[in-house]
């Protein structure tokens, strides 16, 4: 009913930027947040950059100055500027939606992720 699909990972030497773009679509009411996580190899996911309706934004410490989330015109869109990307950025980042879906009755507060865009950080 609803689907997240990311878009722009890829290969990067050290220093270089990549733009992550994450499109919500189906039966959505409303979003309540979005944000990107990431998983490398023998790694938990932990949450990189999360951003509310309402504007408001949090990052890892690991990213501060150097990632930004915002939103696109775009409705239920969302993308994640890395810049100054280092090696040990190299991972699968996945993104998260956490928002109100239609239900039969209603809609519910529901949360999905993406299939996930591989960043590989390497000279």
């Amino acid at each position: 009913q609803v689907q997240l699909v990311e878009s722009g990972g890829g290969l990067v030497q050290p220093g270089g930027s990549l733009r992550l773009s994450c499109v919500a679509s189906g039966s959505i009411f409303s979003i309540n947040a979005m944000g990107w996580y990431r998983q490398a190899p023998g790694k938990e996911r932990e949450l990189v950059a999360r951003i509310t309706s309402g504007g408001s934004t949090a990052y890892a410490d690991s990213v501060k100055g150097r990632f930004t989330i915002s939103r696109g015109n775009v409705q239920n869109t969302v993308y994640l500027q890395m810049n100054s990307l280092e090696s040990e950025d190299t991972a699968v980042y996945y993104c998260n939606a956490d928002l109100m879906a239609y239900v039969v009755f209603g809609s519910r507060r529901e949360n999905y992720w993406g299939q996930g865009t591989q960043v590989t950080v390497s000279s």
